[in-house]
C-alpha cells in the first residue's frame, strides 16, 4: 500500500457521516482491497443482539466502494450501482470486519466481491457475502 493510495481512500471516507455514526474504520486499504471494522455497541444491534443488517451492509458497501476507487485514475470518484448481501451466519462479535475486493475494474463499471466476519477473540466467523457493482464518476469535491 502506497501512503498516497491510503491517503485518498481515508480522505473520503472521513467525509462519510454514517461510517463516523457507525464508528467505523479502516482497517487496510492496498490496490483492489479494503477492510473496514466496526465494534460491537448495543446501538448497532437488532431485537437479537445480533450486529443489524443495516450496519453491516453499510461497511461491506463502503469497504467495497474504496476497494474499486483504489483502481480507479485521480480525478475519479466512486458511487455504488447495486450491491447484494446474502446473510449466511448470526452476525455476533466483538466487532464486524467488512472486506471489499475487486473482481474486475473497468473503465467505467466495477464488480467487486464483499465478506463480512464476525470476530471474537480472533475467532473469525463469516457472516455475509455479497457482490456489488460501481461507477466511476467524474471526482467534484
Amino acid at each position: 500500500m502506497t501512503d498516497a493510495l491510503f491517503a485518498r481512500v481515508q480522505d473520503s471516507f472521513d467525509k462519510q457521516g454514517l461510517m463516523h455514526h457507525l464508528g467505523a474504520t479502516l482497517h487496510e486499504v492496498r490496490e483492489g482491497y479494503v477492510a473496514i471494522r466496526m465494534a460491537y455497541r448495543p446501538e448497532l444491534t437488532q431485537q437479537h443482539g445480533y450486529f443489524h443488517a443495516g450496519g453491516l451492509s453499510s461497511i461491506a458497501d463502503s469497504a467495497g466502494g474504496y476497494a474499486g476507487l483504489t483502481c480507479f485514475v485521480d480525478g475519479m470518484n466512486v458511487l455504488t450501482v447495486e450491491f447484494k448481501i446474502n446473510l449466511i451466519n448470526p452476525a455476533k462479535g466483538d466487532y464486524l470486519e467488512a472486506t471489499g475486493q475487486v473482481v474486475k475494474s473497468g473503465r467505467t463499471l466495477t464488480v467487486c466481491q464483499l465478506e463480512v466476519f464476525a470476530v471474537t477473540e480472533g475467532t473469525r466467523t463469516l457472516v455475509a457475502i455479497g457482490q456489488q457493482t460501481l461507477i466511476a464518476v467524474p471526482d467534484r469535491t
